[in-house]
């Protein structure tokens, strides 16, 4: 659950560089994006300009799916379908191991109250070149308790540097911590708040996936370990803090009417500045702790198909879990296509098995937890596509989706502000809707078996061919 044992294992693997010397002003954010175009390695910044030696970011930590299965142990050479299947089969085995509480933890190595509060010793990057501000929270987890005391939550937002002891904390609309804050607030409440800024993958990646109301993500932290999480108890909020985070705020978010501050505008995932500039509540930080040289998580939305993590492939994980825990029969893979970033462009192979099948799928796929937010489009294929392969998908798309009878359009679904296509008008109202599409490029299920045969050799004689002329195939 340490960080720095995953830096060591990149380190290990050669999947790691370390940049030193870099600005924090547009040069972090500009190395990060760059590499990760290029699929390459993942990135630790030390001595930032104008900050001391050893106060870092780390970035692309999980930007490929070779880093993601290294994270789980899996081996190097597995393939993205299999891939996703492995993280389906453990979503629907999920064994949520509670955590254990602590006295004390390398966070807790240095710890800084109320005046003695300075956020502006972190080499905070300024990610972006519209952005509005510098953006200490991209790879966070911001916690909170719902107001019965019954859980707590956690989530991954983006929030923004103010000042020495003021955070920005946009929350898009639906999103569980914002129901949760705004429960607080209900209540006449600043809302109690902490805030993780550098933690291990697999204690992270429950923040940015979609659980059902009520799930403790610190528990799937914990089946993702295979041993209980370490937490602390934060002093000022009695908030459960991981014991081996990196950084770690706590405070308060104030209620709209006590205070606000500009927010953004920042280049979200996808690709656009889809909210503008807005006032957005704000988070008053009354306590820093953090480990000796502490390690900033950088995960900066970039512009589609960069993505910063693998987070598309979890969610095609978590999406094929959610099909198949309905019961819906003959799933053989699930994928989102990396130029929809993680969430417009869901594809599905089935193999059908009954009239309706595939609409079916198309209709479930949108509707879970993890579907139902900002989609786009929903491609269902037939088994024969591979879906993690774009030009098989769209050859599938092209030759046997008809417009007329293949498409459905889904209205008024939840979107966020975060959506370009949202016309001004209706976000200045609050409707923060889209449309879906469900693209049925299957064949039609009554004819599948009079419908044309694809003119590409068996899987058995391209096996027998390959292996008879291998040496014409070897790589250089």
């Amino acid at each position: 659950m340490d960080l720095r044992l995953f830096i060591d294992k990149l380190e290990k693997l050669e999947e790691l560089v370390l940049v030193k010397g870099a600005d924090w002003n547009l040069e972090i954010g500009t190395l990060t994006e760059l590499f990760d175009e290029n699929q390459d390695k993942a990135l630790l910044f030390d001595e930032i300009k104008g900050y001391p030696r050893g106060f870092r970011v780390l970035t692309n930590a999980i930007a490929t799916p070779k880093r993601l299965a290294a994270t789980f142990g899996f081996p190097d050479d597995i393939s993205k379908i299999e891939l996703v299947r492995r993280l389906k089969t453990f979503f629907l085995e999920l064994k949520p191991i509670p955590p254990v509480h602590v006295k004390s933890g390398p966070v807790m190595e240095n710890i800084f109250r109320d005046e003695e509060v300075d956020l502006l010793k972190f080499p905070t990057p300024l990610w972006h070149e519209l952005d509005g501000g510098r953006y200490l929270g991209t790879g966070d987890m911001v916690i909170m308790r719902d107001p019965e005391g019954k859980w707590v939550n956690t989530g991954t937002y983006r929030v923004q540097l103010h000042d020495r002891d003021t955070l920005g904390l946009y929350i898009s609309p639906g999103h569980q911590g914002r129901l949760i804050r705004e429960a607080y607030w209900a209540q006449g409440k600043p809302c109690p708040v902490a805030i993780v800024f550098g933690a291990h993958p697999l204690v992270w990646m429950p923040s940015f996936l979609a659980f059902p109301w009520g799930t403790e993500e610190f528990t799937i932290a914990g089946a993702l370990l295979g041993e209980p999480l370490q937490l602390i108890t934060g002093e000022y909020t009695g908030l459960p803090i991981p014991a081996y985070a990196e950084i770690a705020i706590e405070g308060e978010v104030l209620p709209p009417e006590v205070e606000m501050r500009e927010e953004g505008p920042f280049g979200e995932w996808p690709g656009y500045y889809g909210s503008g500039e807005r006032k957005e509540p704000v988070v008053k930080v009354k306590r820093i702790m953090h480990r000796n040289d502490p390690i900033i998580m950088g995960s900066p939305p970039l512009k589609p198909p960069s993505s910063g993590n693998c987070s598309y492939i979890m969610r095609a994980g978590n999406i094929w879990y959610e099909l198949e825990k309905l019961g819906i029969p003959g799933i053989k893979g699930v994928w989102n296509m990396r130029a929809g970033g993680s969430r417009f462009l869901n594809v599905i192979a089935i193999e059908q098995k009954y009239a309706g099948h595939a609409k079916q799928v198309g209709m479930a796929a949108m509707s879970g937890a993890e579907g139902a937010y900002h989609g786009r489009f929903v491609i269902v294929v037939d088994d024969d596509i591979d879906p993690t392969d774009d030009n098989d998908v769209l050859w599938a798309v092209a030759t046997r989706c008809d417009p007329a009878t293949s498409i459905e359009i889904i209205h008024q679904c939840w979107s966020t502000p975060l959506d370009p296509t949202i016309p001004p008008e209706r976000k200045a109202k609050g409707d923060f809707t889209n449309s879906r599409a469900i693209i049925l490029a299957t064949r039609p299920f009554y004819w599948r078996k009079e419908f044309p045969k694809v003119n590409k050799a068996s899987k058995e004689l391209r096996e027998t061919t390959l292996k008879k002329y291998a040496s014409l195939f070897t790589k250089k």
